[in-house]
């Protein structure tokens, strides 16, 4: 049995196989932890933008019933800063056209017991008064204005427009050009002729049924026949008005053969420059002060505005409109983003067992909450800029028929999407946490 029994050589040992060699575990740098953390987490918010839209593509109807509240306020905020928009820019083109140094003077307001009635119920200015501010230093130009709406007629054509009283400086002030013919003298000024310019639209109305050239024609204003001395040159519309429906008759002729009274309705002064027109202003109160015997610090009987005032009252006005219709608006926007806050809640309360099974794979609470973030903030900016195409639509159909022009500016592009982002965050935050702070064993056996 010993035979069987091989001893070993000495000095050999038997072979063990060979341990692999244990190589210590070192962190990785710090230096390359943000690349690593900003890649996860852009993939995380990539992961919930697209998780968010397969939610919403799921219950499209609903997702687009939900989002109509808010592109139809987005379009109603849109459509409302277009017109208001386009009613400053048509304000602010016909100021202008007066020229940086003009003062508009009207009649004043009537008082009865402290109440105040409508500007220009006193009649209160004259065509002497007009005449005593030419000597104000630096004055250029000075005009009275008397204002009538009524019918002219030129054989079976009859028209309504509006006749004004001018004086011979009104061409320079206004910057009439003279299609045809030439504007009346200072002897027509003086005599009170009975002679006519008329616009391009009056001289369409009447005469292009006859083909007969308005030069030399006699018209009829009211009970008095006129000569038709010139066609002045087209100037187009402003807004709703059209500054081509006008007849300009001399001041002298108006006033004794049209209206019958020795006021006028306003006076236009030119400054020569608009340096100087504050100190013109002041001249000119002073001057319709004494001249009305106004004393003792009682209220004038008339107002003087700048151009520069009448651009900063319009821009004023303009500022309330927009406020106010955009604060209607914002109604239907606050509304909507009710509703988004209603249905976010509904879809985390029927994917309960989604976002337990979610987190049992290892989400965590601020991916759940992303998730249901970023489907809101989706479902709003869509709104938004669906919003952002039917108000400039609606917009541009409305200022259309108004005859404003249609002004787009960069917040008209930019509010749609602030607006809309800040709605679905702020709707849309608390159904989203709610959703982060399910507890996942809870949600997975809800059915």
């Amino acid at each position: 049995m010993s035979s069987l029994i091989r001893p070993r050589k000495p000095g050999k040992l038997a072979k063990t196989p060979a341990r692999p060699p244990v190589h210590s575990y070192s962190a990785p740098q710090a230096s390359f932890q943000p690349r690593g953390q900003s890649f996860k987490r852009s993939n995380a918010i990539g992961a919930s933008f697209g998780s968010a839209l397969e939610a919403l593509w799921a219950n499209r109807l609903r997702s687009l019933l939900t989002g109509l509240g808010i592109f139809i306020g987005v379009a109603a905020v849109i459509a409302a800063l277009t017109l208001t928009q386009g009613a400053s820019a048509s304000i602010n083109s016909r100021i202008s056209s007066l020229g940086t140094n003009s003062i508009t003077i009207s009649n004043g307001t009537a008082t009865n017991g402290g109440v105040f009635s409508a500007v220009g119920s006193v009649q209160s200015l004259t065509s002497d008064d007009a005449i005593s501010l030419e000597k104000i230093p630096h004055v250029a130009e000075v005009s009275p204005i008397v204002t009538i709406s009524t019918q002219v007629v030129y054989g079976n054509q009859n028209w309504n427009t509006r006749v004004q009283g001018v004086d011979i400086s009104y061409q320079t002030i206004q910057s009439w050009d003279m299609a045809q013919g030439t504007w009346f003298s200072q002897f027509d000024q003086s005599a009170g002729s009975p002679v006519a310019l008329i616009g391009q639209t009056v001289a369409h109305s009447l005469f292009d049924a006859s083909g007969a050239n308005p030069l030399g024609q006699t018209i009829r204003i009211r009970d008095q026949l006129f000569r038709v001395l010139g066609v002045l040159q087209s100037k187009g519309t402003q807004g709703a008005s059209d500054q081509d429906d006008v007849v300009f008759v001399p001041i002298t002729t108006a006033i004794t053969r049209l209206k019958n009274s020795t006021y006028v309705d306003q006076i236009q002064v030119q400054v020569d420059s608009a340096n100087n027109v504050d100190q013109v202003q002041q001249n000119i109160k002073a001057i319709l002060e004494q001249r009305h015997r106004i004393t003792g610090g009682a209220p004038d009987d008339f107002r003087s505005l700048s151009s520069n005032q009448l651009l900063q009252t319009a821009n004023q006005f303009s500022q309330i409109l927009s406020i106010l219709l955009v604060g209607i608006a914002g109604i239907s926007l606050t509304v909507g983003g009710i509703g988004i806050m209603n249905i976010m809640l509904v879809s985390v309360t029927e994917r309960t067992r989604e976002i337990g099974i979610r987190m049992s794979v290892g989400a965590r609470q601020r991916d759940i909450r992303n998730q249901f973030l970023i489907e809101s903030l989706t479902l709003c900016l869509v709104g938004g800029a669906i919003g952002m195409l039917l108000g400039l639509l609606i917009g541009f159909a409305v200022t259309q028929a108004a005859g404003l022009p249609f002004v787009v500016s960069i917040t008209s592009i930019l509010m749609p999407f602030i607006v809309s982002s800040a709605i679905g965050i702020i709707f849309g935050l608390y159904p989203a946490i709610r959703a982060s702070k399910l507890d996942p064993i809870v949600a997975l056996r809800t059915e």
